[in-house]
């Protein structure tokens, strides 16, 4: 029998039907006045027990629970983990301008001038000016009006499913008001209020659970909590601010009618925004935010500004992956003066050690800070900042503090310099010994095969394709291996078993057979893998294979001097250090010689072979950020037509090419007389290398 045909069972099922119907708009329309529009209509109790109606009347009727029901917001069952959303319209980022000033908006908008080819007295271009809010950014795709998904923006193309959790956020609309296209994608910013926040640690330190740094972590943790439940408990907020995929909708001609139609369909969309005209207008837009920043109840990092006719930024496009049309202007970062304790050091994963001053604790920026970066010795010294002094300290670009000059007149007496290589001269993680290269800001742990610190690097390094070529041992899986403290050296890899592979998450007895396989493959390899794999600071595979044809045997390179070793070609004085430290460091010949007990071999002498091309026999060296290609890039183009990639400038230097930021190599390059190029330089050498090969 149909349940719906019986005269009294239908009725009653009708009616609850209709109730519900009725209860989930009312709710909704409450939803909007009090999160969107900040206008409450009715009191809480109303409200609640509107909401316990609803509850009741769909937990008698489960088929009358649908997707955009408010009940929904309350969360669920943990997830496994987040899956996979591929962007149809990349979420791509903008680029920001680094001159705070004023003179940063007309820069953006001469560019924009220029790349529009308007001329001096051709009209102003119209922008939308906006805030750049500091939280998570997210994408919603809403089709036929009911919010479907909810994504992160991961690395742009791809990013991860969190529906579950932003269903949870109430200022988000499960359904969009009046007549929403069949597909639309919402681009927006995941945030906390400062009250909220504030709200939120205190019941977290009340509970003795974590309390989070500042309002953007604890919004980005809570959206990427595999427990619904805990995003629900998390009083989260949102702004739209743009589009994203969109189907079976006429666009409007501009920017701020596309964020005015945001507001039409129920979404929040912040009210500090503007329509300007030209530099002067993105100027005085700037100026006022910056005005109102500390009064605002929520942080933001700078504000956007965007070409306002959507016509206008179709024809200006993009450069690599950030729009023409759109620049960030940050504001000056915020500073605040406490005390220096203690500097102490961070090892990095290539060994790199950085100061870290201990701070007196200070709030800046919207934290509290207590550590800050003083990034390398040569800054320490330039700064002259000391232990014991009072120091500026700065949120740079309102994310990573740091130190930026001591207060002079509040320094006492004449407190010693700081000297990282004298309160350091080994590894704090691994006593191996530190040193500095002399055309290096940055010191470093020697010991790249023990140290623990540089254990993850240094086994990613060892099993990379150019290395010893293990198939299949990948970032995920060192991190699983490493923090298990399953691998300690690369000599634990030759050491590993079916079972213990097959018990980490996402192996299977399988994977970790293959694995094995290409493990003992690696056993057997050539000198001048080996000696890349080993992760030799400035030792590329063209050094490599250098230093294994010059020596013939392992024993004989690691028994070379600093002499001995600059008989090889292209291998200068740095690099012979750099060989040298890491031979004499008893952790990494005590690796190397267990690898060769575990069998790891290679035939001695061997030849090593060479790349034929019109550059066979030319040095070059790199330093600085190219426009367009890479590091691995340029040195894969280089070492195709057969030429070396060197890590240090000496006067067996042909080439030196440089980018933007280019250190101290530029400088002994034009010391030395050597040959300068820039990206344009080395493609036309390269271009010429095709042309005569």
């Amino acid at each position: 029998m149909d349940p719906f045909n019986d005269s009294g069972r239908g009725d009653a099922a009708a009616d609850a039907a209709a109730r519900a119907a009725t209860l989930r708009a009312e709710i909704a329309r409450h939803d909007h006045a009090y999160y969107v529009l900040d206008a409450p209509t009715i009191p809480d109790a109303e409200y609640d027990r509107l909401f316990r109606e609803l509850q009741v009347i769909e937990k008698a009727h489960p088929a009358l629970r649908s997707a955009d029901s408010p009940t929904q917001r309350v969360g669920g069952r943990p997830l496994a983990q987040f899956a996979a959303v591929r962007h149809r319209v990349p979420m791509l980022s903008i680029s920001t301008e680094t001159d705070t000033e004023a003179s940063g908006a007309f820069a953006f908008d001469a560019r924009v001038r220029r790349a529009l080819g308007l001329k001096e007295e051709d009209a102003a271009v119209a922008y939308a000016a906006e805030l750049k809010f500091d939280g998570l950014a997210i994408s919603l795709r809403y089709e036929d009006g009911v919010l479907v998904q909810a994504a992160t923006r991961g690395d742009g193309e791809t990013g991860e499913d969190v529906t579950a959790n932003v269903r949870t956020v109430k200022a988000i609309p499960l359904r969009l008001l009046g007549d929403a296209p069949p597909v639309l994608e919402v681009r927006g910013e995941i945030y906390l209020r400062r009250d909220d926040f504030e709200r939120l640690n205190a019941r977290q330190a009340e509970a003795g659970e974590k309390i989070f740094v500042n309002p953007r972590n604890a919004a980005a943790g809570s959206i990427r909590q595999l427990d619904p439940g805990i995003a629900a408990r998390r009083p989260l907020s949102f702004f739209a601010y743009g589009l994203g995929d969109v189907a079976g909708w006429a666009l409007p001609a501009t920017h701020t009618e596309v964020l005015d139609a945001l507001a039409a369909f129920g979404l929040p969309v912040c009210e500090h925004r503007a329509q300007v005209c030209g530099a002067a207008g993105l100027a005085a837009f700037h100026e006022s935010v910056g005005a109102l920043r500390d009064t605002l109840p929520f942080d933001i990092d700078g504000v956007v500004y965007k070409v306002d006719a959507l016509a206008l930024q179709q024809r200006l496009g993009f450069v690599t992956r950030e729009p023409r049309w759109a620049v960030a202007h940050k504001y000056p970062a915020q500073e605040a003066v406490t005390l220096l304790r203690d500097i102490e050091v961070q090892v990095g994963r290539t060994g790199a050690l950085t100061p870290v001053a201990r701070l007196e604790p200070v709030f800046v920026g919207g934290v509290t800070v207590t550590n800050a970066t003083l990034h390398n010795q040569d800054e320490i010294d330039r700064k002259d900042v000391r232990i014991g002094d009072w120091v500026i300290v700065r949120r740079a670009g309102d994310v990573i503090p740091e130190v930026v000059a001591p207060v002079l007149e509040r320094r006492s007496g004449e407190p010693p310099r700081f000297v990282l290589l004298d309160k350091f001269p080994t590894c704090p993680v691994c006593g191996s010994h530190v040193v500095r290269g002399e055309d290096e800001a940055v010191a470093r742990c020697t010991g790249g095969l023990f140290c623990p610190a540089q254990r993850k690097q240094a086994l990613l390094h060892f099993a990379s394709r150019r290395a010893m070529d293990i198939e299949g041992l990948g970032d995920k899986l060192v991190d699983q291996l490493v923090d298990a403290a399953i691998v300690k050296t690369p000599v634990d890899l030759y050491r590993l078993g079916v079972l213990a592979l097959a018990n980490l998450e996402r192996m299977g007895e399988k994977s970790a057979q293959n694995l094995l396989m290409a493990i003992e493959k690696s056993r057997s390899t050539t000198l001048a893998r080996f000696i890349f794999a080993l992760g030799i600071r400035n030792v590329g595979e063209a050094t490599a294979r250098d230093l294994a044809r010059h020596f013939g045997n392992l024993d004989a390179l690691v028994a070379a001097d600093v002499d001995a070793l600059q008989q090889v070609p292209d291998v200068g004085p740095i690099v012979a250090e750099c060989i040298a430290e890491f031979f004499a460091e008893p952790h990494n010949r005590e690796v190397i010689e267990q690898l060769r007990a575990a069998g790891v071999h290679w035939a001695e002498g061997e030849p090593q072979g060479t790349v034929a091309g019109a550059l066979a026999g030319k040095t070059f060296v790199l330093t600085g950020t190219l426009p367009t290609l890479s590091r691995d890039g340029a040195k894969a183009r280089i070492e195709a037509q057969g030429g070396k990639v060197a890590g240090s400038v000496s006067k067996k230097t042909h080439y030196v090419v440089v980018g933007a930021d280019a250190g101290s190599k530029l400088d002994k390059a034009q010391a030395l007389g050597l040959a300068i190029l820039d990206e344009d330089g080395l493609r036309a050498l390269l271009n010429e290398s095709d042309t005569n090969a």
